[in-house]
């Protein structure tokens, strides 16, 4: 993920302001906030934002009371990531999904609904090591914001003493990497659906402002149907029509030739990465080859010549060609552009139609021999042996269960196949 600096100094002037610096949070920590485990997101939850403790009250005018300051690496924070105090825990720890880039995704029961969630762990020491803090707010804000039938739901997102989480809606069915793996290829029947739920979704975003930045196969999750779901925003942030962004992030395989230059980009980006994954699903395979290094990927995207196979049908290959172009304002980056193009002739978009009927070789993939193994594609618990998930401390929470997530029962497999390259330029 690429964060902005100045942005988290700005942060760090704020916490200063209260007379709470974020070193002196870490090294002193008032006995009465640390506690260990999941809280409870109801009425006997007790929030404390930012606002609460910057505002004078009646009883006290000059602000926050002296006896009652939050500690620096709590505040700093806030209000994104509410820090709250409960005697009970709704959540129990169902197994492990997913290696995320600073900690892991696990899968949650919520006893007292009886429903399953996918809460992604951020370590808080990571998110500053990395200067990520911005960015991590920003996450979470344009998920609140944003609610679309082909887009994962944020559920809740709060901190603990250590951690911040994000739950989201779970999707059962894995990611359309594993599937795509086992399949090979798919109709062009099923890829008209994908590309129609996806180039939905990315309409969307792009017409609120925002721009994803990791359009991938491992980004789209399925529902039990085969249906799309977009997640991920760890990379996404506010662009408006006509605004230009310059941090060189996202999946190399995925990235169009304007970002891997270190930009000016757009939106226009997203619909080369739509490109990029719908060539993949209707081919078998990439355009072309990962490259280690941003800049020799560039070298190869800008030389080489992207050839449509015969086995596609002139539709498919045009439309694939105009989201390929390399000049981003010839480019196909546009909804209404997308929904005429004759590729879909005679289509919907309307999401309930879209989603009324299963994508029939999602569900017959789903009892492969394979599955399993594809989708954990090579990930092991030995990543996860050292790190300590303040969560887990739960009487909610199975009793095999230690503070490490290394006995975690293994339900779910998910992990990423290329690395994320960020870059240090301004976002």
């Amino acid at each position: 993920m690429g964060g902005d600096g100045s942005k988290n100094k700005a942060s760090s002037s704020l916490v200063k302001r209260r007379s709470l610096s974020c070193h002196q949070g870490f090294l002193s920590v008032p006995a009465q906030l640390v506690h260990h485990g999941l809280f409870r997101r109801s009425g006997q939850c007790r929030e404390y934002p930012v606002s609460e403790q910057s505002q004078p009250s009646d009883s006290n005018p000059e602000g926050p009371h002296a006896n009652w300051t939050l500690p620096g690496f709590i505040s700093i924070f806030l209000p994104e990531f509410p820090h709250r105090f409960t005697r009970q825990v709704d959540l129990q720890i169902l197994g492990f999904i997913a290696k995320g880039s600073f900690g892991p995704i696990l899968k949650v029961k919520d006893v007292s609904k009886e429903e399953t969630y996918a809460v992604k762990v951020l370590p808080k020491a990571a998110v500053l090591r990395h200067g990520v803090l911005q960015q991590s707010k920003e996450e979470v804000i344009i998920q609140r914001q944003v609610r679309h039938p082909f887009l994962l739901s944020l559920r809740d997102c709060w901190q603990s003493q250590s951690n911040l989480f994000i739950m989201c809606d779970y999707c059962s069915t894995g990611d359309l990497y594993t599937y795509w793996t086992l399949k090979g290829l798919f109709e062009e029947t099923d890829v008209r659906v994908f590309a129609a739920e996806l180039g939905s979704a990315l309409g969307f975003l792009h017409n609120f402002g925002i721009i994803h930045r990791d359009v991938k196969m491992e980004n789209i999750l399925l529902t039990d149907k085969g249906h799309l779901r977009l997640t991920d925003f760890g990379l996404s942030r506010r662009l408006e029509r006509g605004e230009r962004a310059f941090t060189i992030c996202g999946t190399i395989q995925y990235m169009a030739p304007e970002v891997l230059s270190g930009g000016p980009y757009s939106h226009a980006a997203d619909w080369w990465s739509l490109g990029i994954l719908l060539y993949a699903l209707a081919t078998g395979e990439f355009p072309l080859a990962a490259e280690v290094d941003h800049a020799v990927m560039l070298s190869r995207v800008s030389e080489g010549l992207y050839e449509m196979p015969v086995s596609l049908s002139p539709a498919l290959a045009f439309l694939l060609i105009e989201l390929l172009c390399k000049i981003p304002t010839r480019r196909l980056r546009c909804l209404e552009h997308f929904q005429s193009h004759k590729f879909f002739h005679g289509m919907s978009f309307d999401s309930q139609l879209l989603q009324r009927n299963p994508i029939e070789p999602i569900l017959a993939l789903k009892t492969h021999p394979d599955l399993r193994e594809r989708s954990m594609r090579g990930l092991s618990l030995d990543l996860l042996q050292n790190f300590e998930c303040d969560l887990l401390n739960s009487p909610s929470t199975p009793t095999d269960l230690s503070p490490t997530l290394m006995k975690i029962q293994v339900n779910e497999y998910k992990t990423e196949s290329q690395t994320k390259a960020t870059g240090t330029n301004s976002a």
